[in-house]
């Protein structure tokens, strides 16, 4: 994974969006205004010093004793990153697959959620399901990159495994569970994938609708020019017999609730775009 390219990417945005270490917008990682980001707490008697925007002018006038609004801040946003690795990730374009493309995204929001004070939980999706602790920045993604490297994703150098195969057909229900009571506790969730293995196409057309799943299709410029389903030949590093994958580009998918990146483009960029 490029994580160089990814801090400069980050350095590039601050002077954007961080303009104000009080105001700032990415999407769901956000900040807000002092004042708008917060729960009423209780009322207190003013004291010299005290911001007078925050004076209680009713109970004042009721009371003959100047009180003040007390507020307390509401809690971080946690973020939960659903990378779904499926063996139609590990093809791309141009050396650079889908899986790593959606893996150097989960690495940017990981350093965004840092600047916002936000913490990200990354859960990887194969034959079975990882689940890491809400973390952010650096931190975060070292802890991800040596839990890929033990399951054999990723190799000791950081690049994607693309010899390894994933059976993940018994693991749909566990994770559409997973997806619902997320969405249910109002859980800010980013869903990678190229929706190739998704069986039940329904059921996320309906998740897709609720405003904190953001759904990202990463295609390969095959997938996002072809209207029609194909299979693709494809050969590892290790040059061992070819491996063919079947990718369903037909899916019944639905209009304007879905986000596309393409690893032919600037997909970090794109992102950032689309979270604007």
């Amino acid at each position: 994974m490029n994580l160089r390219e990814i801090e400069k990417i980050v350095g590039s945005l601050q002077s954007h969006l961080f303009r104000n270490a009080n105001s700032f917008s990415v999407g769901m990682l956000k900040s807000h205004f002092k004042g708008a980001g917060l729960h009423f707490k209780e009322h207190q008697v003013y004291n010299p010093g005290d911001d007078v925007r925050f004076i209680d002018w009713k109970l004042s006038a009721k009371t003959n004793t100047t009180y003040i609004k007390t507020f307390e801040e509401e809690r971080n946003v946690e973020i939960y990153v659903v990378v779904d690795i499926t063996n139609t990730m590990l093809f791309g374009y141009n050396g650079v697959s889908k899986l790593q493309a959606a893996l150097e995204l989960l690495c940017l929001i990981y350093l965004l959620a840092e600047k916002s004070k936000d913490k990200v939980s990354a859960i990887i999706c194969t034959d079975k399901i990882l689940r890491l602790p809400l973390m952010s920045g650096q931190e975060g993604i070292i802890l991800l990159v040596s839990q890929l490297e033990k399951m054999g994703v990723l190799e000791s150098d950081g690049t994607v495994n693309l010899e390894k195969r994933y059976e993940t057909e018994g693991n749909e229900k566990k994770k559409n569970s997973m997806l619902k009571d997320l969405i249910a506790r109002r859980k800010e969730v980013v869903y990678l994938n190229d929706l190739s293995e998704v069986s039940d196409i329904e059921l996320l057309n309906k998740l897709v609708y609720r405003k904190n799943l953001h759904c990202f299709v990463i295609q390969s410029p095959l997938e996002k020019n072809k209207k029609q389903p194909f299979s693709i030949f494809g050969q590892g590093k290790k040059k061992k017999s070819l491996v063919r994958i079947e990718s369903d580009t037909n899916v019944n998918l639905a209009k304007g609730r879905y986000k596309y990146l393409s690893v032919d483009e600037r997909y970090l960029e794109g992102f950032i775009r689309e979270m604007l």
